[in-house]
């Protein structure tokens, strides 16, 4: 993991492999000129106060993310300055968002991968700023190399495949406790964040419902977190139909995993449910060619959870937070549930699979109701829960449902705030009628048409009465098969982890509901 520290040194003498500094285009201008971004004052000094002219005769424009090398001027101990886009100037004070900066401290930290130690002279105009710019470095420089041997592959390493060692944040204070408390904070959810990539991006013949509660154990252990897992027999004994249906035709048996952290100066109480399956063929209704080969990515919701659960732990929030996560392997054979069997769920709700690729409602299903006997003061679950989603928002925002539409607003200002693309949906009564059944007390398919709609609607079915509750449907965001972005990459991604910690920030304040 890249090590993070302040320094108030002046650039040009700091000991570094590169100098990152920031560059925006200005409004507004036929021109198109750059303006170096404040922080970076004594690098353009060096270049005599052209450092814009001469980026701009490298081509570069000043858009968000766009990188550009040169090398240093002289006097410099580091070699290089890396100028990173940081898009338009803005027009009424010249001040930066956190979301802008995060995203191009990602940018450069990833241009850098292969440097052992950079500095970063972007605006920081307060301990928020520090906190972003940190952020956007752990998140952007991660790497999932676990199954690459780069420190004896002499091409990897000359190629940059590791990540950057160490980012020293020019313009911070050291001794000051705000910024202090920033930049820990950015470690503790980052590096968070950057496992539950790490589990997203594990194979799944790795990462089995067994192999997750053991990870989850270890680093309960590990932060003082109280675990319960309960295998097959205790979700048999248990009524768990749901799970153990959508587990039934796997050799990899499932799990539910229930983390509690509690803080003795507590008021709230929140529960975050996620779907974990770890990889999902379908089952009997089999996924066609080409839908099957990123299904290792439909644990993002658990992983999210259980990144988070993790988070609140290190942060010593005063609010209890618990994490469910619904564990099972969704495969076809002899022993797998067939559409047209009818599953007895843990709240005593019977439901009909129309089709078991509608799977991970029925895991979360009996997590929530699960969930929902300790009355915590709401509920949060995170699912890549359907294609329908990506169809209406794409796949960089994930969609928020609720019973509650105050608590809706807050969700989706928290994911605004931390920089997480959401966007509010309803909850349309009329659809529900789509899931009637002759058989059982409801089928887990509905209307084609607001597909997303009716998976949260069979959710809210389970949610115990009186409880608060949202809905994020993660399926876009989860899972990035393009290119890298910010502090994005390639690969799983941690959706929501940052939405659910800022969520629980805020109810141990007070300002959540």
């Amino acid at each position: 993991m890249t090590a993070l520290t302040l320094s108030t040194a002046a650039a040009p003498g700091l000991r570094v492999d590169a100098i990152v500094v920031g560059v925006a285009k200005v409004t507004g201008s036929a021109s198109g000129d750059l303006v170096v971004a404040p922080g970076a004052e004594a690098v353009d000094k060096a270049y005599d106060g052209r450092l814009a002219g001469v980026l701009e005769t490298l081509g570069a424009s000043g858009g968000e993310g766009e990188v550009t090398k040169l090398p240093a001027p002289s006097g410099f101990k580091a070699p290089l300055v890396l100028a990173v886009g940081l898009g338009a100037l803005p027009e009424k004070d010249g001040s930066f968002s956190a979301e802008t900066l995060r995203r191009a401290a990602g940018a450069a930290a990833r241009a850098l991968a292969g440097t052992k130690k950079a500095g970063f002279a972007l605006p920081v105009e307060d301990a928020a700023d520090a906190g972003a710019v940190g952020e956007g470095v752990l998140l952007g420089a991660y790497s999932f190399d676990a199954y690459k041997d780069i420190a004896k592959d002499a091409k990897a390493a000359k190629n940059g495949k590791a990540p950057l060692g160490e980012a020293t944040l020019l313009g911070g204070k050291p001794r000051d406790k705000a910024f202090k408390a920033a930049l820990e904070r950015a470690t503790a959810v980052s590096e968070e964040l950057n496992r539950a990539r790490d589990l997203i991006n594990t194979p799944p013949n790795d990462l089995n419902p067994e192999a997750f509660a053991a990870v989850a154990q270890a680093a309960a252990k590990e932060h003082g977190i109280k675990v319960q897992v309960l295998d097959e027999k205790a979700l048999a004994k248990g009524g768990y139909g749901g799970i153990l249906g959508v587990g039934a035709g796997s050799a990899s048996t499932p799990r539910l995993v229930k983390l509690s952290y509690t803080s003795s100066k507590a008021k709230k109480h929140l529960a975050f449910v996620g779907k974990g399956i770890t990889y999902d063929s379908g089952g009997i209704s089999l996924k066609p060619a080409g839908h099957n080969e990123t299904m290792k990515c439909d644990m993002s919701g658990a992983a999210a959870v259980f990144a988070a659960v993790v988070a609140a732990a290190r942060l010593n929030l005063e609010v209890n937070v618990t994490g469910w996560l619904a564990l099972a392997e969704n495969m076809p054979s002899g022993s797998a549930t067939r559409p047209g069997d009818v599953l007895r769920m843990y709240s005593g709700k019977t439901v009909e699979v129309l089709n078991t690729d509608a799977e991970g409602r029925l895991v979360l299903a009996d997590a929530i109701a699960k969930a929902s006997e300790e009355n915590p003061d709401a509920i949060v679950d995170v699912a890549t829960l359907t294609g329908a989603m990506m169809l209406a928002l794409g796949n960089r925002t994930f969609g928020i449902m609720a019973n509650d539409d105050a608590f809706r607003s807050a969700v989706h200002e928290a994911a605004e705030e931390v920089g997480e693309a959401a966007w509010p949906m309803p909850l349309p009564e009329h659809l529900k009628k789509g899931m009637d059944s002759p058989t059982a007390d409801i089928a887990n398919m509905g209307e084609r048409y607001g597909g997303g709609l009716v998976a949260g609607l069979f959710l809210k079915e389970f949610v115990g009465e009186g409880i608060t509750w949202a809905h994020l449907d993660i399926a876009g965001p989860a899972f990035n098969e393009q290119g890298p972005f910010g502090y994005t990459p390639k690969g799983g991604t941690g959706s929501a982890v940052r939405t659910l910690v800022r969520l629980a920030e805020l109810t141990a304040v007070g300002d959540l509901g």
